[in-house]
């Protein structure tokens, strides 16, 4: 049976504008770094020189470069000073700017002789060669990857300030595939999501679960069909207020939004491709918003064929990159199996008719 659709459609960027109105980047919170993980960075203090000094970059003799001028195994050069062998990590001695392997040297006689010259740095790390003095693990506004961490971890760090928007999603009975594969994305993104199953699928179980309890941003899943059975959409409205419900999108057409208090709620539908899709032009951005993240990165591919679309309603295409191309696996409606294998995804404006066979187009990459 075909779903009935809503009769007038909110165009998605309608639906957008309603739904950032008035919010506002949340407050920075310490976090440790295991916790830091795919959070949003807020800034972060700058780190020390590592390491702090030259240290050894090999197990070997500590000797000075100019002093091995001409020493070879032909014409070793017969040393009278003691020389101090050095395990990797240790700090170089004072004077000396290079490690020699253990066969560069006979130790065998009463003199120590070299027999192989050096060059200024060989088997040395320098100091502030791994992290630079006053540099930082992760710029503000960009996600903390575990990069980020290492340098963090090496440098001391055990804390980093970041923007971690709390999340609420309630999940309306018969959605659980869609509610996990929305709850594991977020996690992945660093957001604190906090689950709560309606107890039931009725107006009053869902605005239950709808709750009062602190969160930046509310996520419904299922349950906002057009027909006999929206009814996360219709606790919405008697739990706070519907902005839009049926949107001019593909998938996700029956998406609303709306805000409880100064909380803004966007309503999925039940089925993982709908969800998925409201989760990338609806929830993605309220997200970037709250956490003041840069713009996420785009690839620009041309496309290996043609796209198709509807003028008048904004369609997202799945895409896979094949010999440096964007083929697209799924336009409007998605197979999970074209959602397996995507690697990016593609808005097409309302405005467009698609895109040519050939043409750069600006793809999202696919959340890991």
């Amino acid at each position: 049976m075909t779903q009935r659709l809503p009769s007038s459609l909110t165009p998605l960027d309608a639906a957008l504008a309603a739904l950032l109105r008035d919010v506002e980047p949340v407050a920075p919170v310490g976090l440790s770094l295991a916790e830091a993980a795919g959070c949003i960075a807020a800034g972060a203090p700058p780190m020390a020189a590592c390491p702090p000094r030259d240290i050894a970059a090999a197990d070997g003799w500590a000797l000075r470069a100019t002093d091995l001028v001409g020493a070879s195994a032909y014409s070793p050069l017969a040393l009278t000073e003691a020389l101090e062998w050095v395990e990797a990590g240790d700090a170089m001695p004072v004077g000396c700017d290079c490690v020699l392997d253990a066969d560069a040297v006979d130790a065998s006689g009463p003199l120590m002789q070299v027999l192989a010259e050096g060059v200024p740095g060989q088997g040395v790390r320098r100091a502030g060669s791994d992290i630079g003095e006053g540099t930082f693990a992760v710029a503000e506004g960009h996600p903390i990857s575990p990069a980020a961490l290492l340098l963090a971890r090496v440098a001391g760090v055990e804390k980093l300030s970041v923007r971690r928007p709390r999340l609420r999603i309630v999940n309306v009975p018969g959605a659980t595939a869609a509610m996990h594969l929305i709850a594991e994305t977020a996690r992945a993104a660093g957001l604190d999501v906090q689950m709560r199953e309606a107890a039931a699928r009725d107006v009053a179980s869902i605005a239950e679960a709808l709750g009062d309890s602190a969160c930046d941003l509310v996520v419904t899943i299922g349950g906002s069909g057009v027909g006999r059975r929206d009814y996360a959409v219709a606790a919405l409205a008697q739990h706070g207020a519907v902005f839009a419900h049926g949107l001019a999108l593909l998938p996700g057409r029956t998406a609303a939004v709306g805000r409880v208090g100064g909380v803004p709620v966007v309503a999925l539908l039940g089925s993982p491709d709908h969800a998925l899709a409201g989760w990338f032009v609806l929830v993605l951005p309220l997200v970037d918003r709250l956490s003041a993240r840069h713009p996420r990165r785009q690839m620009t591919l041309p496309l290996a064929r043609k796209i198709a679309s509807s003028v008048g309603i904004a369609e997202i295409a799945l895409l896979v990159r094949e010999h440096q191309a964007w083929l697209p696996l799924a336009v409007g409606e998605w197979s999970l199996q074209a959602i397996a294998r995507a690697d990016a995804w593609l808005l097409i404006p309302a405005s467009h008719e698609g895109f040519a066979a050939g043409a750069p187009v600006d793809a999202y990459l696919m959340p890991e």
